[in-house]
């Protein structure tokens, strides 16, 4: 048994759960990032607040942060890229480094999962546990930016559910087969 009980195969089911919840989470967070009018970008609620952009290029680079440190199985602090001019180049990062890191954590073997790692000196976990950092991160600042938008005048996707501009829609029911 390794650090907290947490056995491979466990950490491997469970890297499965997360990963699954966390995929379905990410685009949900790329339709808010996309709701950013790019002319509205440095929109921020309040002097010590991140803008609208610098906030969607956080989320951007922590989740490859998180991904990265797990595949890495080490923390290591680094000065996040050069963030990019637009909300659509935000994206295209995104979808260029985050996905085939999220690929590559998911072909993980459990004993790299269970392995311990230090998160400066305050937490010491095994590497898979800090898939939920990733997930808690990004829904906490994917809510901030959420909160950006109407008073920027764009529109709010639908997260959880409908919102104002975007209505939840219940699905037509499927027809009876004969």
């Amino acid at each position: 048994m390794s650090q907290q009980g947490f056995t491979p195969q466990f950490a491997t089911t469970y890297r499965d759960i997360v990963l699954g919840g966390f995929r379905r989470e990410v685009e949900t967070t790329r339709k808010v990032i996309a709701s950013i009018p790019d002319a509205k970008s440095d929109y921020r609620p309040d002097p010590n607040a991140r803008s609208a952009k610098d906030l969607a290029w956080h989320i951007a680079t922590s989740e490859l942060f998180f991904l990265n440190s797990i595949l890495n199985l080490k923390f290591e602090m680094s000065a996040p890229p050069e963030e990019p001019a637009t909300i659509a180049d935000i994206l295209a990062w995104h979808e260029e480094h985050v996905q085939p890191a999220l690929n590559r954590v998911s072909q993980m073997g459990g004993e790299q999962l269970v392995t311990p790692i230090n998160f400066a000196g305050v937490f010491n976990f095994p590497a898979v546990m800090y898939l939920n950092f990733l997930n808690n991160h990004s829904i906490h600042h994917r809510g901030a930016l959420a909160m950006y938008l109407r008073p920027m005048g764009a529109k709010v996707p639908s997260i959880y559910g409908g919102s104002y501009d975007e209505p939840f829609k219940m699905p037509e029911p499927a027809e009876a087969v004969a």
